[in-house]
């Protein structure tokens, strides 16, 4: 499993684990059933905490995306891609949410904010 962690992006590092595990199952990288590596592992592999490892796979649990077992792993739960995508859109939302409300403080146009938009996600589809 390829995570990249950036220690300058601002975004935590359990928050960055979780948005590439979640961006994997979304794509079909990771399917239902498919193992995790260990907290430990990960940890290891990414050199940081297990405690920060743990709080991503608790996140990522929370909202459905894996399921832990007891003495065996992790793994990718079996979802409903629209349940799936609902999730995704939520989290969206709240995103976009704190952008409004930052927008509305720096008297930032709605025209600006879809510019910088779709900005961001022409560089982001590359």
């Amino acid at each position: 499993m390829d995570i990249i962690i950036s220690n300058t992006s601002g975004v935590p590092i359990y928050e960055q684990i979780e948005e590439q595990i979640k961006g994997m199952i979304m794509t079909g990288e990771m399917k239902a059933g498919d193992a995790l590596p260990s907290m430990r592992v990960l940890a290891k592999d990414l050199r940081i905490s297990v405690i920060t490892t743990k709080r991503a796979y608790e996140e990522l649990e929370r909202d459905g995306f894996i399921e832990s077992v007891v003495g065996k792993g992790s793994f990718v739960k079996g979802m409903n891609s629209d349940i799936m995508k609902e999730s995704m859109l939520a989290a969206i939302e709240e995103y976009l949410d704190k952008a409004v409300d930052k927008a509305v403080l720096g008297k930032v146009s709605l025209e600006e904010m879809q510019e910088m938009l779709a900005i961001i996600y022409e560089e982001r589809n590359r």
